[in-house]
């Protein structure tokens, strides 16, 4: 029976959530170590980079930030419906789809861990041209939407398959 489980397509895929998971953990800790010792303020600055710690109680983006407390209660059960969700559509698919899932999965689950024990997802990349700022993030956000955007194109290439064969 645990050999049936522990095929070594499934290390695979465990080791690259664990490793996305991982990474996006230790880059959490460590800005959130940085911020408390430089006392909140800028961490790192450039021309095009800032690193500063932003706590994010909504979701991508930080839309749908909440004060009340069961709405982001209702939000992160939402959300660990969504990965359950993706976690099944990982099972049945295979190939790059597979993986693109595996990525957001692993950028998920680093997120929704900081919704369970800190009530708030810390982003901390800043990127920015002149006064104009794109949203900040962290590498969790990273994995997910290299994911999503993987599964567009897959999505977007299938459709074309499709039609051409008709």
């Amino acid at each position: 029976m645990i050999e049936k489980i522990l095929t070594k397509s499934f290390i695979i895929n465990s080791l690259l959530v664990f490793s996305i998971f991982l990474l996006d953990r230790l880059s959490k800790i460590y800005v959130i170590y940085l911020d408390k010792k430089f006392l909140g303020s800028e961490i790192f600055s450039s021309k095009f980079l800032n690193i500063v710690l932003v706590w994010n109680e909504g979701i991508a983006f930080g839309l749908f930030s909440f004060d009340e407390n069961y709405l982001y209660n209702i939000l992160t059960i939402i959300i660990l419906l969504i990965i359950i969700i993706i976690f099944f559509m990982m099972i049945r698919n295979k190939g790059i789809k597979k993986y693109s899932l595996l990525m957001i999965l692993g950028g998920a689950l680093g997120n929704f861990y900081d919704r369970i024990f800190y009530g708030a997802v810390p982003d901390f990349i800043d990127f920015h041209i002149s006064n104009f700022h794109w949203f900040i993030f962290n590498f969790a956000d990273i994995f997910i939407t290299i994911g999503v955007i993987f599964m567009i194109i897959l999505e977007y290439i299938g459709i074309n398959n499709e039609e051409s064969t008709s």
